[in-house]
């Protein structure tokens, strides 16, 4: 039998332990508005690797309505507490998150900031275990060198979108968001100060390991 994508997909979300009601109530939302969060699969992966490596000091680049940010704080909340920085250029966005992540209980572990989210993390002096980057694609090679500065050895980055739908795979694409994937992908694959790996789950997540 031919594994087909959707097939795989439906199979892998029907696998993540169930969720909080607020957790299903931004999922929920994300269908009905068809906000692009990064789902279930993602977040609980997203969820595992920020326990695995114990991260205490989490820096997301692109937060939305606080979905991704919900996945990281319950890892920093069990890995015993830290912060987890919360950025989109939205105030509603960010206003949004704020009443999520209250209900879920991680008030105290959010710091929220509104503005460009590359110049944000350039703005904060912490060095961080773990950073995620979900910004406009044509922004993604312009970020790396900043993450790269800002992640410790031994952190770990993720980053979302990495298969854009697909459309890295059509050469007549040269969309600068299409262009600004492979750039980030080609630039960070072949740097050997890090390790990486991309995982075909949603639309593509690319981890990779700060030696």
């Amino acid at each position: 039998m031919e594994l087909e994508w959707n097939m795989v997909q439906k199979y892998l979300e029907e696998l993540v332990p169930e969720r909080n009601p607020e957790m299903k109530k931004m999922e929920n939302y994300a269908v009905k508005e068809k906000f692009p969060i990064i789902g279930p699969v993602a977040g609980y992966l997203c969820y595992q690797i920020a326990r695995m490596i114990n991260a205490k000091k989490v820096f997301e680049l692109g937060s939305g309505y606080g979905y991704s940010t919900a996945w990281f704080a319950r890892a920093v909340q069990e890995n015993g507490g830290g912060t987890v920085h919360h950025v989109v250029w939205d105030e509603s966005l960010s206003q949004m998150a704020r009443v999520h992540l209250k209900n879920l209980g991680f008030e105290k572990i959010i710091q929220y900031h509104v503005g460009e989210a590359v110049a944000e993390l350039r703005s904060v002096t912490d060095k961080f275990d773990l950073i995620f980057n979900d910004i406009n694609k044509e922004g993604y090679p312009a970020s790396l060198p900043v993450i790269k500065g800002k992640l410790r050895s031994g952190g770990v980055l993720i980053t979302d979108n990495i298969l854009w739908h697909g459309q890295i795979f059509d050469e007549q694409d040269h969309q600068k968001s299409t262009e600004g994937v492979r750039e980030y992908t080609s630039k960070i694959t072949v740097d050997p100060d890090w390790v990486v790996s991309t995982i075909p789950i949603r639309d593509g997540v690319l981890i990779a390991f700060k030696k």
